[in-house]
């Protein structure tokens, strides 16, 4: 490949991915409701964004359940973590094989069968099911965080600290958890990053009633591009690109 081409094609990659973006968030800035004239600076959308009260019932929904799933996915995942850790080597890598699965299978796969584990045993689609579904997509995150510092672990700390008369809940709680802290972290960041993105898996497993933000936009897009979308698609924007420069930041310190 020519030196040229080998230097345009980064670029043209990321101008690709990434001007259609800008391009939203300057059209947010714009005062007018035409998305082809520019009509001068403002701050309306942002004011009539904050001022809906649909949308503030949707950023609830969506703080609240990304960081209550990012709680008990993180609990869950670290305890599962710590279990398969202790494992024998093929029972350790059958049971992360069957945790990397939903992982690997596409959102569509897990929200489909979700919704219809719901309707299979009759539980009212809302709020709730949605809570559990991204703890559910949430947990093997977690345990892919976590398995990694466990393993970095010395395996007999933890046999030290019982043979000095610690219980097993203090060695667990002042030897395990201190020293995969870190990863704990990671996933717990990444939970929360994955339940504030995530359209498909929610919108099958909740009901009109209760809408995130991902699917408040789905169905207002449906019916026209409002100016308040461009708003609050630049600050979803804004807020995942922080989270995952931290979650990044973070992974790259753990492996130093």
């Amino acid at each position: 490949m020519k030196k040229w081409v080998r230097g345009i094609y980064l670029p043209l990659i990321l101008l690709f991915l990434y001007l259609p973006i800008v391009v939203l968030i300057v059209q947010s800035f714009n005062a007018g409701v035409s998305r082809a004239r520019w009509e001068g600076f403002s701050l309306r959308w942002y004011k009539e964004l904050f001022a809906s009260p649909q949308i503030m019932r949707a950023l609830y929904v969506t703080l609240s359940i990304a960081v209550l799933a990012s709680i008990f996915a993180t609990i869950l995942g670290t305890l599962a973590a710590i279990g398969i850790n202790s494992m024998g080597k093929k029972a350790s890598s059958a049971m992360l094989t069957l945790t990397n699965i939903p992982m690997t299978m596409p959102d569509i796969v897990t929200g489909i069968s979700l919704m219809l584990l719901f309707i299979f045993t009759k539980v009212s689609r809302g709020y709730f099911t949605m809570l559990l579904a991204h703890v559910t997509f949430n947990t093997p995150y977690v345990i892919l965080s976590v398995m990694p510092k466990l393993r970095e672990m010395n395996k007999y700390s933890y046999e030290a600290a019982l043979d000095l008369g610690a219980t097993p809940s203090y060695a667990l709680r002042h030897v395990i958890l201190p020293s995969i802290f870190p990863g704990i972290t990671t996933g717990a960041l990444l939970s929360f990053t994955l339940s504030l993105d995530d359209f498909t898996i929610s919108y099958f497993t909740t009901s009109p009633l209760v809408q995130n933000l991902s699917t408040l936009i789905y169905s207002e897009a449906r019916k026209g591009i409002k100016p308040t979308m461009n708003a609050l698609s630049a600050l979803m924007f804004v807020a995942l690109l922080i989270l995952l420069l931290v979650v990044n930041r973070r992974t790259s310190a753990d492996h130093k």
